[in-house]
């Protein structure tokens, strides 16, 4: 029983994975509907919560195209001396976010 959750476990993990892969977008839309993050603490986050390293030449450029696009926007916050980008959700993106739930439900009904 303990083998077949193991498998279960890492199956699961590979296909969470490639839905990461497929879907950064989206899954970076997720964690900053939870919270408002900066660069380095989503990328730690996505490591930590999904198994994935994010290379930052693959996440600032993503960062930027969906600030560009008004799923994000950013503000900048100074912390010990250092000024940081906090990058939050917007109305346009909560809303892609919960019709991208909506259509894969329908879709896997």
């Amino acid at each position: 029983m303990q083998k077949q959750q193991k498998i279960e476990n890492n199956l699961k993990q590979q296909i969470v994975q490639r839905i990461f892969r497929n879907f950064t977008d989206i899954m970076i839309l997720r964690l900053l509907k939870t919270e408002p993050m900066w660069g380095y603490k989503i990328k730690k986050r996505v490591q930590t919560k999904y198994g994935i390293k994010l290379r930052h030449g693959a996440l600032y450029p993503l960062l930027n195209k969906l600030e560009k696009q008004r799923y994000i926007k950013s503000t900048k916050q100074q912390k010990g001396g250092r000024i940081r980008k906090v990058y939050h959700i917007t109305q346009k993106g909560i809303l892609t976010l919960n019709l991208y739930q909506q259509t894969i439900k329908e879709q896997l009904q």
